[in-house]
């Protein structure tokens, strides 16, 4: 075996899934993959076991506690076997290619040390100007190392930050010294570089450990001239980072370091980069105004006031009204938290649909500024208007209206014609402001890590809007068929597309009234267009309903004994009630090619695909015709599917939120609250017969 390649994993969750894709995909049977979880606690760990279960190449070593990158890449390359190491990190990326250019150079010769180009990209999609491999004295520089070499010498990395100083600097050397030091002038490796959430991005005192590194490298190698001169450019790029030395200590790194120079006069240039930069943010904050005249007084006022701590503000889908998890957080904390006083903002287009006594502010009315200044705790699935400034002592909840299988985000910026106008910077601005973000799945919680990169934590508690799937009533369900004047003897289609971005209106990819038609009377279908369509699509007849305007997509759901969509991320929510799933997906090819997936929805794969796929009207009604849409073979895929994007469902969702948010509870409950989790309400009243339709 030619190449092992060694990645430690610790909070890299968002990342690791395309690092370890960059690797294997590459050239057939090479090269081994050592994932070493460096006591992972988000769902890295998980992601690297799902690799070592499909691909042979693929091992996972997990290290006791968490005793850092460094000692997770000795013990990647104490278990590796190839000829050669690569240490690669979880947020890199080997660039297309770059297996086979290696292996042709390791081929014509066997250096020790064989020194990589590069690039980076930071998290605004912008790649630096790629470096060749010529500076071998910079760690930036990845490196392939000869494993005997490496192990012959007694390589290895040192603890804590800058752990790479050292072993690095001196295989280089040795093999410089040898004549067995080579380079590649290509660009093999990309640096993702992250917003926050690495020592790299971190300011702090930690970052001085750069300076006993380079002590005891210079120790080591005699004070080599070679290492003085990097050690001058390293230290300087970190005094330089913003992300590293925090401005309080740098008088106190630069004595330290001893670098040549005054600090004075490095603070003078320092000063006119940071002019720059308040001049910048001053245009960006002018911009963030809120209103004009006597609403921005009156808000700059309330800011003073103290925080009530029982007042909650919910949001939802734009400010439409009372929906989705904020609406069952809602109403779990009048449960177990009668004391939280909620208060829910809606716009004035769209008060009219508010449930009768409903507390609410409408947006931009002084009301609703005084209480997004004074109430402790805010709760939304999309965003509050107008920009409004939080607080310390605010606690912010996003949680979502979805399972992304569409690009998110910052993934959004590959395809800016679709993004209509989006500003990124308010993208992740409004990210800044979250405190806690809920996931109803590892795939959710993997995204979104990624496309918004702040500081928020993770609540891995479930959707509380989909505990109705498992606590509704067979009354209730039949109730709500009443109220839809649905025949209890016929099966119940939802047909529940979701919009696209480059089509304007409601054009559904489906003739309707031939669909109910030729499927015959036994069948009734349930037309829900999205909400950006507005609350009617006029549609109608016998069997063609038109429910885009019911207030509750769940209570749609409930009533229905299958599921007809194409990339809405309804589908998700619905295989929690374990019915069938059919993906009439007629445009895949384009809707993927102009908005970008996740993952393949057509694939057939286990945990990919939800069901029966159609891509005509004729196969969408054969799969009726024939049973396919409730077969053996859809069942299994339905399983795989709520395997994946369902595990934290269970009808307590909500609790477990409105604990961990209101009463002081912590992501553990999850455990505590779900040993009692309830099964989904997998039949509606009412038969359901597959094959050929009757009458």
């Amino acid at each position: 075996m030619l190449l092992s390649v060694v990645v430690p994993v610790h909070r890299v969750q968002g990342y690791l899934r395309a690092a370890v894709e960059s690797v294997l995909g590459q050239v057939p049977g090479e090269p081994e993959l050592l994932v070493v979880d460096d006591g992972s606690r988000d769902g890295g760990a998980d992601i690297a076991a799902e690799f070592a279960r499909r691909d042979a190449r693929v091992r996972v070593l997990t290290l006791p506690g968490h005793p850092g990158a460094g000692p997770a890449r000795d013990a990647g390359a104490a278990a590796a076997r190839g000829r050669y190491l690569l240490f690669l990190d979880g947020d890199g990326l080997l660039r297309p290619g770059a297996l086979e250019a290696i292996g042709d150079r390791l081929a014509t010769g066997e250096p020790d040390v064989l020194l990589l180009g590069h690039d980076r990209v930071n998290w605004w999609g912008e790649v630096s100007v790629p470096q060749t491999a010529a500076d071998g004295l910079s760690t930036a520089v990845p490196r392939i190392f000869r494993r005997a070499f490496w192990t012959g010498h007694g390589l290895h990395f040192t603890d804590g930050p800058y752990e790479d100083v050292l072993p690095v600097h001196r295989a280089t050397l040795l093999a410089a010294d040898a004549g067995t030091l080579d380079t590649l002038d290509r660009i093999c490796v990309r640096h993702r570089v992250r917003r926050s959430g690495t020592p790299a991005t971190t300011p702090g005192r930690h970052h001085f450990a750069i300076l006993d590194a380079y002590r005891q490298l210079l120790a080591e190698t005699g004070d080599d001239p070679r290492i003085r001169a990097a050690r001058t450019r390293h230290l300087l790029a970190v005094l330089d980072d913003p992300g590293r030395i925090a401005p309080g200590d740098r008088a106190a790194f630069h004595r330290a370091a001893e670098l040549p120079g005054s600090y004075p006069a490095h603070r003078v240039r320092e000063a006119a980069d940071a002019a720059r930069t308040r001049t910048r943010a001053a245009l960006v904050r002018g911009k963030k105004t809120l209103r004009a005249g006597l609403t921005r007084a009156a808000y700059r006022t309330d800011l003073l006031r103290p925080l009530d701590p029982n007042l909650a503000v919910y949001g939802a889908y734009w400010n439409r009204g009372v929906a989705c998890n904020p609406a069952a957080i809602h109403a779990k904390a009048l449960e177990l938290a009668p004391h939280i006083r909620g208060v829910w903002a809606v716009s004035s287009r769209h008060r009219d649909r508010l449930p009768p006594g409903t507390p609410h502010v409408v947006e931009g009315s002084l009301a609703y500024w005084r209480i997004m200044a004074t109430a402790t705790y805010l709760i939304n699935n999309s965003s509050f208007p107008g920009g409004f400034t939080k607080r310390p002592g605010q606690r912010y909840l996003q949680t979502h209206h979805g399972t992304p299988l569409k690009t998110m985000g910052l993934d959004q910026r590959d395809y800016p014609a679709l993004t209509d106008g989006i500003g990124f910077e308010k993208i992740v601005a409004h990210a800044d402001q979250w405190d806690f973000s809920l996931s109803a799945n590892p795939h959710s919680t993997e995204i979104w890590d990624r496309v918004y990169p702040s500081g928020y934590e993770h609540l891995n508690l479930g959707y509380p809007r989909n505990d109705v799937f498992f606590t509704a009533t067979p009354e209730r369900t039949a109730a709500i068929r009443r109220e839809l004047s649905l025949d209890p003897d016929r099966t119940v289609l939802l047909y529940a597309p979701t919009h696209r971005d480059y089509r304007k209106g409601f054009v559904p990819h489906l003739d309707l009234e031939r669909l109910a038609r030729e499927l015959g009377p036994q069948y009734v279908l349930l037309v829900r267009a999205h909400y950006f369509y507005g609350r009617s699509v006029r549609l109608g007849g016998a069997r063609v309903v038109d429910v885009t305007g019911h207030p509750s997509v769940e209570e749609l759901c409930l009533v229905s004994d299958a599921l007809i969509t194409d990339y809405s991320s309804l589908m998700f929510d619905y295989a929690c009630l374990d019915r069938p799933i059919v993906s009439h997906v007629p445009d895949w090819a384009a809707y993927r090619a102009s908005r970008g997936t996740y993952f393949d929805l057509l694939s057939g794969r286990p945990g990919d695909t939800p069901g029966a796929v159609t891509t005509s009207e004729d196969e969408l009604l054969d799969v009726f015709r024939t049973g396919e849409w409730c077969s053996a073979r859809t069942t299994g895929l339905r399983a795989a599917f709520r395997e994946r994007f369902c595990p934290y469902d269970d009808g307590h969702a909500a609790e477990r939120v409105v604990r961990r948010l209101f009463l002081g509870g912590t992501e553990q409950d999850r455990t505590a609250t779900g040993a009692q989790s309830m099964s989904p309400v997998r039949e509606r009243p009412g038969p359901v017969t597959p094959g050929p339709s009757r009458g």
